[in-house]
């Protein structure tokens, strides 16, 4: 259904509710006969598609203009609209009251003016000022919550560019870092230095499988662990000593990619490993974090550091949980906790549901709630009328047409709210803004 022929229905959906109200408050439905019964109505239905278009057509000029918000809402932009909206009602009802009296009463322009009162327009006043506030704030509530929700979404494409630069640093810094080792080792052990390569391209092979990968299982990180720990010891063979769990006590927890090979290799450049001074490096779980700890005797002249170790660990476990990553340093040890995370909510793991054919299902509902929101409405609006007639023609001493009005009307006013945005899909959307919040503050737990 176009936007005209909605536009007209919703008028129309006015026009009835205002000649209700107006009759009820005024006259009571005291009509003489049906034919001024429908007169009557005939007239509400004209001020209300005059004054409806004319502030529809004002409203969309607004819009049109830039303002300045604050969090999605222009004080000013409002301020406007409902002053703007009561002056177009006024100048409206003062044009249709003057037809009225000189083409349809036959009352002169003159005697029109003498008789004319404030009291005349102060009805159509409170009922523009009902609708057109009404109006604003359902309108600015919506876009607020679609303006949080684009905000959240630009968070989100942050926050994963920057994950996505975070991860995508490691691959060259690991490659540098191994390409060391092996130069050193062609000096000092060529027979390891062979077997390093072979080992290093299986190794390097695990670094490429888990570049689109947010996060692995703690058991695949310490299968990872072990195997660049035997690379580690082609080199320093029994200058180096490890102590490492054969598998996690949850095997569903997980950690950030090769966050163990990075501290490995950080104890390894930081410490002096030598046949008279073994570096102890050992990996234990205690109180939800997996433990990277090795005595401390740290080299007299390191290199300047190229900043990834640490610091793309630390980020990258600030980018998916608000957990900390706790760095403990003494006398003698040195140690690093890293969060081992258990229950991911993120999106990136979100099953997608966008394919054509679930688009389609999707769209094809959505329609018919539409179509079935304006039928019910349009029901309304012909039967009503219908009933009151009937009530009115029959037994006027008792209206019991109030009872299906209202019913009727409270229901097709919650169709309409959950059809259009303040029902289900309301509620969809502040769940999705709860998740893309989420996603930001507390994805990981």
């Amino acid at each position: 259904m176009n936007a005209y022929i909605k536009n007209i229905l919703i008028t129309f959906a006015i026009g009835c509710l205002v000649f209700v109200i107006g009759n009820a408050f005024y006259n009571g439905f005291a009509f003489k006969n049906a034919n001024a019964l429908l007169i009557n109505f005939s007239f509400y239905q004209l001020y209300a598609f005059v004054l409806g278009y004319s502030n529809m057509y004002y409203f969309n000029y607004l819009e049109k203009k830039t303002w300045e918000t604050k969090n999605g809402v222009s004080i000013k932009r409002v301020i406007i609209g409902i002053v703007g909206s009561i002056i177009i009602t006024i100048i409206g009802l003062f044009i249709l009251r003057v037809l009225t009296a000189v083409m349809y009463d036959g009352t002169t322009f003159e005697a029109f003016i003498a008789k004319e009162s404030w009291r005349n327009y102060s009805f159509g006043i409170w009922i523009t000022l009902s609708i057109v506030i009404t109006f604003h704030a359902f309108y600015f509530f919506n876009k607020l919550q679609q303006n949080k929700i684009k905000e959240q979404k630009v968070i989100a494409g942050t926050a994963s560019a920057k994950f996505d630069a975070l991860k995508n640093q490691l691959d060259p810094h690991f490659l540098f870092n191994s390409l060391n080792v092996l130069t050193s080792l062609i000096e000092e052990n060529p027979d390891n230095a062979q077997k390093f390569t072979t080992s290093l391209s299986k190794v390097y092979r695990y670094v490429l499988e888990q570049k689109n990968k947010d996060l692995v299982t703690v058991d695949e990180e310490l299968a990872f662990a072990k195997t660049y720990m035997s690379l580690l010891k082609m080199r320093f063979e029994d200058s180096i000593v490890f102590e490492i769990p054969e598998q996690a006590t949850n095997p569903e927890s997980k950690v950030v990619p090769l966050s163990l090979q990075l501290l490995l290799e950080n104890a390894v450049k930081h410490n002096i490993v030598t046949s008279s001074k073994p570096l102890h490096i050992k990996i234990y779980e205690e109180n939800g974090n997996l433990i990277v700890e090795n005595n401390l005797q740290i080299k007299q002249i390191v290199k300047k550091s190229s900043g990834v170790g640490l610091n793309n660990i630390t980020q990258r476990y600030q980018l998916l949980t608000t957990k900390k990553v706790n760095i403990n340093q003494e006398a003698n040890r040195f140690a690093v906790a890293i969060p081992m995370l258990t229950k991911q909510i993120t999106s990136m793991e979100r099953i997608n549901t966008n394919t054509k054919e679930d688009a389609y299902y999707r769209a094809k509902k959505r329609v018919e709630e539409i179509k079935g929101f304006y039928g019910n409405l349009t029901s309304y609006c012909l039967v009503i009328p219908f009933l009151i007639f009937i009530n009115y023609s029959t037994s006027w001493n008792f209206q019991w047409f109030w009872f299906p009005m209202f019913g009727w009307g409270m229901g097709v006013v919650i169709h309409g709210f959950t059809v259009f945005g303040y029902g289900k899909t309301w509620e969809e959307r502040k769940i999705n803004e709860i998740l893309e919040k989420e996603e930001q503050q507390n994805k990981w737990r």
